[in-house]
């Protein structure tokens, strides 16, 4: 059952950076790898491009990893997986012969059914209101209390695009949540929580159909399908990938570093373990746009 966590701290312990603030007690989030006990961000689970400082690295407890840091900034490394992206404003994207007969497909099989679209402040989002649209997301995919809350935080100074689609007879099938980052010139699909009755329509596919128009009309370059090595259904949109820079901070003896299976192993050289600055140069071709 989710249910809100005590995020509350006084001003003096509130520590800020990027789009997130954060007190020691809600920093970290527990996960596990074969029983064996590391740590996460609060943001890791629904936000992209999560920033970090040297006083947030500090004291954190290790195991400690932070995935996809800022592309542009000087903390972390590349890892094996990268950020798939679409060219919302490619000719080509759209002109694709297998793409414009796989989004007619879509469109015959959803053409009964009706859409809705939303930009919503980050301010108006509530724990309440997150579980509403992704409780039963958030459960299947074990997203703890903390890293809803995390969203929340962190899309304080943001906007939210929200798509419903609904059956004629007022059956919520999907909702699609993506954050708008006008910075990255980019729409990034955080979560999308969908109807199971529903799943030879490919709801997941036509949620993103939906975004990446959006993005179209509304002049944002490229929608962020987040990670792609484990996805291969992404492939159908993706135009361009982008590094996805991380950290890990850790013992060397420690029973997670030991175990040749967990992510030290699968997402990072071991080389790379305890780097927190990266030893090449920011990329610049998905950089910050003023």
């Amino acid at each position: 059952m989710l249910k809100k966590t005590n995020s509350t701290g006084t001003a003096m312990s509130i520590k800020r950076v990027g789009f997130q603030s954060w007190t020691d007690e809600n920093l970290c989030v527990e996960s596990n790898h074969n029983d064996i006990l590391y740590y996460t961000t609060r943001w890791d689970a629904l936000c992209p491009y999560v920033d970090v400082s040297d006083e947030m690295l500090k004291n954190v407890p290790k195991p400690f990893i932070v995935y996809a840091l800022p592309p542009e900034g000087p903390y972390g490394v590349p890892i094996g997986d990268q950020y798939g992206l679409v060219d919302t404003q490619s000719d080509a994207f759209w002109n694709d012969e297998r793409r414009t007969r796989k989004f007619r497909e879509y469109d015959k099989m959803w053409r009964n059914f009706v859409y809705s679209e939303e930009v919503i402040p980050g301010t108006e989002f509530t724990f309440d209101r997150m579980v509403e649209m992704g409780g039963q997301h958030f459960e299947n995919c074990y997203i703890d209390d903390r890293e809803i809350e995390g969203f929340i935080d962190y899309c304080q100074k943001l906007k939210v695009l929200v798509i419903k689609v609904h059956d004629t007879d007022g059956t919520l099938v999907l909702t699609d949540v993506s954050i708008l980052l006008p910075e990255y010139n980019q729409l990034y699909g955080s979560f999308c929580q969908w109807n199971r009755t529903y799943k030879n329509k490919s709801p997941g596919l036509y949620a993103c159909l939906l975004a990446i128009r959006w993005a179209n009309k509304n002049n944002l370059r490229y929608y962020n399908l987040g990670p792609v090595g484990d996805y291969g259904y992404k492939e159908l949109f993706v135009t361009d990938y982008e590094p996805i820079y991380s950290l890990a901070l850790t013992d060397l003896d420690h029973p997670l570093a030991l175990d040749d299976t967990s992510p030290l192993h699968t997402d990072f050289d071991v080389k790379h373990w305890n780097q927190v600055y990266r030893d090449v140069e920011p990329i610049k071709k998905f950089n910050r746009v003023s």
